[in-house]
């Protein structure tokens, strides 16, 4: 038995030097360590025969297996440890980093067209004494419709005809609705835009969505006048459009304002004189206005003998394919960035 362990121990080691020089160092002294200190190993295997040994040999051939296997175990962890250290070195060889190369730019985004304009048009009305009021799209009917001035039997109803939750709950029309919150919630003086997403049920073509965005602004205050819209309105126009840019006051209805009016700018592109963006007519289309109805603010307790006011709405949309001259919606929508890209 003493020339089994010194043979195994020897034939070991001899393997283990092998090992060293192996591609895959890893997965070689894994082997090695189930094939000598395994419980199915050599080493167990011969020490199972220490029962047919005499008392008096068993001590010292036990003490012998225990050297042996000490010596083994000694140069496996130290064979390890080894092959730890140059994996180690190959890695950090292989996976250098020069860190004086310059890295590798991410392209980056910018904000949507929409999303510009929107901004840029409430900076105008910051700039103006006006705070941004947010409110819920979705909406009760008494909000959306009822509280500026359109019945259930109004026929403008049928020009905003949205989605309904149920008969009483809805995806707003219009961000007025939001001025009826503020009016309900805050006493006059009142400044303020309500920007965001509105929902008719339009079908989808080049100048139609089903959702789509809107600005809507309101004053009250005492002794507001139609000179005071038409004032801020102009500033607003020239801030946005450029400097030498005029508007028009073209009498319409509404019917939460009266007066009312459809407001044009003169053309940006042509300076009024007439070209394809304006259609020969030197002016744009671009909001509607008016002086608030005065049922409007009985609705809200605000007494119209004491005060009066204005408001205003725009479509985002509509003033982004006028500034940049795209001439069909649903490329708003598509998210392609090589249209995107563009601005």
């Amino acid at each position: 038995m003493k020339e089994k362990l010194q043979a195994l121990r020897a034939k070991a080691l001899d393997e283990l030097s092998a090992i060293t020089s192996s591609d895959d160092l890893s997965k070689a002294l894994e082997e090695f360590k189930v094939k000598y200190l395994g419980k199915k190993s050599e080493l167990v295997a011969v020490m199972k025969g220490m029962g047919a040994l005499s008392p008096e040999e068993r001590p010292i051939m036990g003490q012998l297996a225990n050297e042996v296997r000490g010596d083994i175990e000694a140069a496996f962890s130290e064979a390890r440890e080894k092959a730890q250290k140059a994996d180690l070195e190959r890695k950090l060889i292989e996976e250098t980093i020069d860190v004086t190369l310059p890295g590798k730019s991410s392209p980056m985004g910018r904000p949507h067209p929409i999303s510009a304009v929107q901004t840029e048009i409430e900076n105008i009305f910051i700039g103006l004494g006006f705070e941004i009021v947010d409110g819920p799209e979705v909406e009760y009917d008494y909000y959306n419709f009822t509280a500026l001035n359109i019945p259930p039997d109004h026929p403008a109803r049928d020009t905003q005809d949205t989605f309904y939750i149920n008969s009483n709950v809805l995806l707003r029309t219009q961000t007025s609705s939001v001025q009826i919150h503020a009016m309900e919630k805050k006493r006059p003086p009142i400044r303020m835009i309500s920007p965001g997403r509105v929902y008719r049920s339009d079908a989808i073509d080049a100048t139609h969505s089903p959702m789509f965005h809107q600005i809507e602004g309101l004053v009250v205050d005492k002794g507001i006048t139609m000179g005071d819209l038409k004032g801020t309105l102009e500033l607003f126009s020239q801030n946005l459009f450029g400097e030498d840019t005029k508007i028009r006051f073209r009498p319409h209805h509404f019917p939460f304002t009266e007066p009312s009016a459809e407001v044009d700018v003169s053309c940006f592109a042509c300076g009024g004189k007439g070209c394809r963006l304006c259609k020969g007519e030197g002016w744009i289309e671009i909001l509607g206005a008016g002086m608030v109805h005065p049922d409007v603010l009985r609705r809200c307790d605000i007494d119209p003998d004491e005060y009066s006011g204005f408001a205003f709405g725009l479509g985002i949309e509509r003033v982004v394919m006028k500034k940049y001259n795209i001439d069909d919606l649903r490329l708003l929508y598509e998210n392609d960035v090589r249209f995107l890209s563009q601005f």
